[in-house]
């Protein structure tokens, strides 16, 4: 069988790829080495771990804020097994509609390990080997999570999220070495069950990617949800005893630390996943960090194989690598796509949730760019004080001169949500005063966004 386009990995990025090039006419093959479509993110990354943590955030209301919203009832039992039962079937009608999806646009999907023979040639080694033949192929892997060599990873008591989605009961003491996005947000969903949650980070502060202002904030708001931090630590061993799990470090005072518990996710990053894909041996140049090496249209070393999502720089976000599918498939077709990664906007589900997009005001006091900065905290909105969010705050960040927002930093009630009118402002080139000119209906969590616009062009947000 010979195809216009094949892709490797069926996640975010690859299914989308392989959907905008069967809309604009090409024969597609997708190869997915799992039984399930979607790859990391519906199967065990960005989905089931939403589902978690709409579910522990629905009972942890239920216990702590119910009653002052007046509902009097019973206090809630959880019922563990269901909650990822739910969270499974939740996977399942996303993955089935992924399945759905490629039967619409009549994409061949097979199920096997997928290798290249060479670079039109692909070998897939499933129930049975086929051999294939392609004139373009997107290479759409995905990542894989980190792993310190010193720390004895058995995936019952040292796990990584893969595990930690699929426990059978709810760790009394979790322990959580990173503290990035997925650390917070898995350590949120047992933090909310019951379970004293414990994040060793390397860094001085949490989510180091995004603005200090939001990893203060979290760091404040999870502190009274009961977390602990140890910031500035150094993991020197990890080790499992009968239940237990003994991690050892060195603190910023070049003190040890010992901290025990039951359950420890190790959550410091992940590596692009390449593993027996032969790219080396038909010419694809990988980098020192095993990312694939790609142009400025991300096309690899070799002639007609791309490369997108985790397996290439940048950040490795679902819609970061959705942006890349359709930009690759539209680039084959001749078109002339564009993709502005700094209106990549980063996101943590937690409660309140972060958001941010554009520039770190770090970054603009490294380059030396004169800014203007605004702020609006949701303890003065309206809307916040009525559904009991008001933790947080919107932060503008713009240009000193010409009033171009260059950055939005959000921690807050639905954030992941509000962020996208930062996209779109940054991507139309909107000044701060052109977003405090526009109506925002009332009462709105978005109404913070234009009070901070408001702050930024001559400190004038009219409620506060």
């Amino acid at each position: 069988m010979t195809y216009d386009l094949t892709v490797i990995g069926s996640g975010p990025g690859g299914y989308i790829a392989a959907i905008r090039a069967a809309q604009l006419g090409m024969k597609v093959a997708l190869i997915e080495k799992y039984n399930t479509l979607g790859g990391t993110c519906l199967n065990v990354g960005c989905i089931p771990s939403k589902a978690l943590l709409d579910s522990s955030e629905l009972y942890h209301q239920a216990v702590h804020r119910f009653a002052e919203h007046g509902l009097e009832a019973e206090a809630p039992k959880i019922n563990f097994g269901k909650m990822i039962s739910r969270k499974g079937e939740v996977v399942k009608q996303t993955t089935d509609g992924i399945a759905f999806l490629m039967k619409k646009n009549k994409i061949d999907v097979y199920h096997g390990f997928g290798s290249f023979v060479d670079k039109n040639t692909i070998k897939i080694e499933g129930e049975e080997s086929k051999i294939i033949n392609s004139q373009k192929t997107i290479i759409a892997t995905g990542s894989k999570p980190v792993m310190l060599p010193f720390i004895e990873f058995d995936k019952k008591r040292v796990i990584t999220s893969t595990e930690a989605l699929e426990l059978k009961e709810i760790p009394k003491h979790l322990i959580v070495i990173g503290g990035g996005v997925i650390g917070l947000e898995l350590g949120s969903v047992y933090a909310r069950l019951g379970a004293e949650v414990t994040v060793v980070e390397y860094a001085d502060a949490l989510i180091p990617t995004m603005d200090v202002s939001m990893g203060k904030e979290i760091q404040r708001v999870l502190k009274k949800e009961g977390f602990k931090f140890n910031l500035k630590t150094k993991v020197d061993s990890v080790k499992v005893e009968g239940e237990e799990v003994v991690v050892k470090a060195t603190d910023k005072k070049g003190k040890e630390v010992e901290i025990k518990g039951d359950y420890c996710l190790v959550s410091i990053g992940r590596r692009p996943y390449t593993d027996k894909l032969n790219c080396e041996a038909i010419g694809v140049k990988l980098d020192d960090r095993g990312r694939v090496e790609v142009d400025e249209h991300l096309q690899t070393s070799v002639d007609g194989i791309y490369a997108i999502g985790d397996v290439v720089k940048g950040a490795m976000l679902a819609h970061k690598a959705e942006e890349e599918g359709v930009f690759v498939a539209e680039h084959i077709n001749g078109q002339k796509p564009h993709i502005n990664y700094k209106l990549i906007p980063g996101v943590v589900y937690t409660w309140p949730e972060v958001a941010s997009v554009g520039y770190t005001e770090q970054e603009l006091k490294e380059s030396k760019r004169a800014y203007k900065s605004g702020s609006f905290p949701f303890r003065a909105s309206g809307r916040a004080r009525a559904s009991m969010d008001i933790d947080g705050l919107v932060k503008v960040l713009s240009d000193k001169e010409t009033d171009e927002i260059l950055g939005m930093h959000i921690i807050g009630p639905r954030a992941a949500d509000m962020i996208s009118e930062g996209v779109v402002a940054m991507e139309y080139r909107a000044s701060a005063e052109d977003i405090s000119r526009m109506s925002h209906a009332h009462p709105t969590y978005s109404e913070a966004i234009k009070e901070a616009c408001l702050a930024a062009t001559g400190d004038r947000a009219l409620n506060m």
